[in-house]
């Protein structure tokens, strides 16, 4: 069990949306958090929509990694994405696909010097994800982070589904 869920404990349910949406008001099919785990640790790009400090929405695909049943982003403190979130941290991290969806809707935590232990898992996260050449042949160190430029996102809400509307999915977190 994910270090989030064994903390957390979130319970699938039905999102509320508009009549007509055609989501079931019965809980049979709902998906399961490891629907949602096994995407996002298998995903290769996020997408992340932060606001800037003039309320534009900014949106980005950027890498990271699914470590300890959280979603991690990274890039330099000196991207768009992270100088908005220095400003705002609420976030939405999605995945590429329409179709079998992941939506975190949440806040951005920057991580600055990791202890070792995590350095270390974080690292192998993104070199087997990013290491091979075809992926930019990316393998961090575990200090990679030690000036910034990593961000955990703690979700406040997550949205999935694969055959929508009948198994769409949300997950509520305190």
């Amino acid at each position: 069990m994910s270090k989030l869920v064994s903390e957390h404990q979130p319970k699938a349910q039905r999102p509320k949306l508009p009549d007509g949406y055609g989501i079931p008001e019965h809980e049979e099919g709902l998906l399961p958090w490891s629907f949602v785990e096994e995407r996002m640790s298998a995903a290769i790009n996020y997408w992340v929509a932060t606001v800037d400090p003039k309320g534009r929405p900014h949106a980005t695909p950027v890498w990271g990694a699914w470590v300890d049943g959280m979603c991690y982003i990274e890039g330099s403190p000196e991207t768009k994405r992270a100088r908005n979130l220095a400003q705002n941290p609420a976030v939405v991290v999605h995945l590429e696909s329409g179709s079998e969806v992941v939506i975190i809707e949440g806040e951005a935590e920057e991580v600055v010097k990791p202890d070792r232990e995590f350095g270390v898992k974080m690292a192998k996260a993104m070199g087997d994800k990013y290491g091979a050449p075809e992926r930019g042949g990316y393998k961090p160190k575990p200090n990679s982070w030690d000036e910034g430029g990593l961000h955990r996102i703690k979700p406040r809400v997550v949205f999935a589904w694969s055959k929508f509307p009948g198994d769409t999915t949300r997950w509520l977190f305190k």
